[in-house]
């Protein structure tokens, strides 16, 4: 019995082709990214609250975010880095998550309503309102 190997070379091909281009986009969206400067934007039912320019934090420092219906949240920010280490809420995923300090994930509080939020700070402070691709 012959093997068909007309069609085998094109799919071994495809096959390659597609499993070097999934690795080749892993490795760009895992890559560490060089990001001067971070500002932590602190939203609490869509509203901004509070923003942190995370390179002016030399010493860690903590603070309480209070919401509707008593709920609270504690927030420490460290030098480069931003976490909730305490909230009211029953899963604690907030907490779970730990420090951040890129921008690839923000920290959500679903029950308490906040979203802590990383942002590249540009340079030059006529761009640092810009919308970017997403918000635009």
């Amino acid at each position: 019995m012959k093997k068909n190997t007309a069609c085998q070379k094109p799919a071994i091909a495809i096959a390659a082709f597609l499993l070097l281009l999934s690795a080749a986009s892993l490795f760009f969206l895992l890559a560490e990214k060089e990001e001067t400067s971070c500002a932590a934007d602190i939203f609490q039912n869509g509203i901004l609250i509070r923003t942190i320019l995370l390179d002016d934090i030399h010493e860690p420092d903590t603070f309480t975010v209070e919401g509707e219906n008593g709920c609270v949240n504690e927030i420490e920010v460290r030098p480069g880095s931003i976490a909730i280490i305490s909230a009211d809420c029953p899963d604690k995923l907030c907490v779970h998550q730990g420090f951040i300090s890129d921008s690839r994930l923000p920290i959500t509080c679903l029950p308490n309503r906040l979203v802590i939020r990383l942002r590249p700070v540009s340079d030059s402070p006529g761009n640092a309102a810009a919308p970017d691709a997403v918000t635009y």
